[in-house]
């Protein structure tokens, strides 16, 4: 019979010094300093609480890439990005410091408009067109799917601009709520009818 004298498992992790939080944290902030300074990181995200619940924010150098409420599953729209942008992607809430205080004063009542950069390379063809037109809905203003076809060139596109609203991978950002029926009705929204109605509440309150 042959004996193992190599450690088990167990007692070389109990053997390992106690990490605290702040260590922990301090690890990450050197981690992201060195992918910044080795160019290694292409999307930096973060989250943050708001009147709609938690809202991740991911941005490129190009600018803020995605705003995703926690109804689209926060997990797999990060999958998602590793996917369809880059797998270099890394928690750094500093990069995303301005988008973050941006929406803080929008839900604050302070600000109308956003003013930051945007990376719109998630969208393409006519629901990049449809968005770029979103932002000339003034605040606490709606327009019809039909109306917004036609502001993008296709009046009897209705239905697509549907489509490119219910994609928008910047809500709130790119007021796609602010799109709503020809009867008056709210319409659907990818972060649900509830939060559509507190955004357009909001804005009309201000």
């Amino acid at each position: 019979m042959t004996m193992n004298n190599e450690p088990e498992a167990a007692d070389v992790l109990a053997a390992l010094p106690e990490v605290t939080p702040a260590e922990l944290a301090a690890l990450h902030d050197r981690l992201v300093a060195r992918a910044d300074a080795g160019d290694l990181m292409d999307v930096a995200y973060r989250t943050i609480d708001s009147p709609v619940g938690p809202l991740l924010l991911a941005a490129t150098p190009q600018g803020l890439l995605r705003v995703a409420y926690e109804s689209e599953d926060h997990d797999q729209v990060l999958a998602t990005l590793a996917e369809r942008v880059s797998p270099r992607i890394l928690n750094a809430p500093r990069r995303l410091d301005p988008a973050a205080r941006e929406l803080d004063e929008y839900f604050a009542g302070a600000r109308r408009r956003f003013d930051l950069p945007l990376d719109r390379s998630l969208s393409h063809g006519f629901r990049l067109t449809v968005l770029s037109h979103l932002p000339d809905i003034g605040y606490g203003q709606t327009a019809s799917y039909g109306a917004v076809a036609a502001l993008a060139g296709r009046p009897r596109a209705a239905r697509a601009v549907g489509t490119a609203c219910a994609t928008n991978p910047l809500p709130v950002v790119v007021p796609c709520h602010r799109v709503i029926l020809a009867d008056g009705q709210l319409g659907a929204y990818v972060g649900g009818p509830a939060v559509k109605r507190l955004l357009l509440g909001l804005e009309a309150a201000a």
